[in-house]
């Protein structure tokens, strides 16, 4: 297995057409700029975000870095997994059940995989409240793994 030191090489069988149910999972929040569904400064976020995350030593083994459903132009919220809260920062808990699905491909399957994922979610007889992206690796360990994948989680509503 390779390894870019990096990126953990992802294994989608443990999140392909799973049932994951968190209770209050610590995450690290911001805000990425978006216009047309496309970050524009995705990066520069991370690197601030992951620097706060390592100086209060709340780093996660196999951290999951996802996205909020977002607009067409403004704003996306982003989500990284952290082990404690971390003082000063913008932490927010996410608990409820989540159906997820992995995909593999280039991001411009979107539409899609969103699609899929609904259908999903019907199957199971299931409504979603909420859609959120976990992006399995970054651009350069996609490269390096040859693959792209990434895990559509579909909060559903508690019946």
């Amino acid at each position: 297995m390779k390894s870019t030191g990096c990126c953990p090489q992802f294994n989608p069988k443990l999140w392909q057409n799973k049932q994951v149910i968190w209770k209050n999972k610590l995450f690290l929040k911001d805000n990425v700029k978006v216009l047309f569904f496309m970050p524009l400064n995705f990066s520069k976020v991370m690197v601030k975000n992951i620097e706060i995350i390592k100086k209060a030593k709340a780093e996660e083994k196999n951290p999951i870095v996802m996205s909020k459903q977002g607009p067409f132009i403004g704003t996306f919220k982003i989500y990284i997994s952290i082990s404690k809260k971390i003082k000063g920062a913008n932490t927010k808990t996410l608990s409820g059940t989540f159906l997820t699905k992995a995909f593999e491909g280039p991001y411009k399957n979107m539409g899609k995989w969103v699609k899929e994922m609904k259908e999903y979610a019907k199957s199971k007889r299931k409504e979603i409240q909420t859609l959120y992206f976990y992006y399995t690796t970054c651009p350069k360990c996609a490269k390096i793994y040859g693959k792209n994948y990434t895990v559509i989680l579909a909060k559903i509503k508690e019946e």
